[in-house]
């Protein structure tokens, strides 16, 4: 009976893991680094999926306070987020090219909690013409978001400060 027990209970968290997995595969691999708010979309993506390593990895030199422990545990109760991307408006300045994005951002978090953030993400690249390998894409340099009210239809900013 002991055997038979163990057995189920092996059996259920294999069900649990592949359960997760499947749901991990249902949502598609974005890693799209061509423009500001596709890096912004991609960012969202690998935070859907888990991936906190990916999307810390979006980050600049000025990555996020605290490190990547304190980034990865920050979703810890997000079970998932939904981004929605304004105008975006680019400006050229000293050899980099500077995109500000605006966002809303829905995340839903356990226990039954929903929150809603907006504001902008200043993007940076510098000129592909001026690179020498390895080739650096587009990278979030700023985040400035905070807790709104609201349809998240309606919280998506009408347009960023330039960057």
């Amino acid at each position: 009976m002991k055997v038979c027990f163990t057995v189920a209970v092996a059996f259920a968290a294999l069900a649990a893991v592949k359960a997760e997995a499947s749901a991990e595969e249902a949502l598609p691999y974005v890693d799209d680094r061509s423009d500001g708010a596709a890096l912004v979309r991609s960012l969202y993506n690998a935070i859907n999926r888990k991936e906190y390593a990916r999307a810390y990895s979006y980050f600049a030199d000025t990555q996020p306070v605290g490190g990547f422990g304190d980034f990865s545990r920050g979703y810890a109760n997000t079970v998932s987020v939904e981004v929605r991307v304004g105008k975006v408006t680019t400006e050229g300045a000293a050899g980099s090219v500077y995109a500000a994005i605006p966002v809303a951002v829905k995340s839903v978090e356990q226990p039954e909690k929903i929150r809603l953030f907006a504001g902008c993400y200043v993007a940076r690249i510098i000129s592909p013409a001026l690179q020498a390998p390895p080739f650096t894409p587009y990278q979030i340099e700023a985040a400035r978001l905070k807790e709104v009210e609201g349809p998240i239809e309606e919280a998506v900013p009408a347009v960023c400060d330039a960057p």
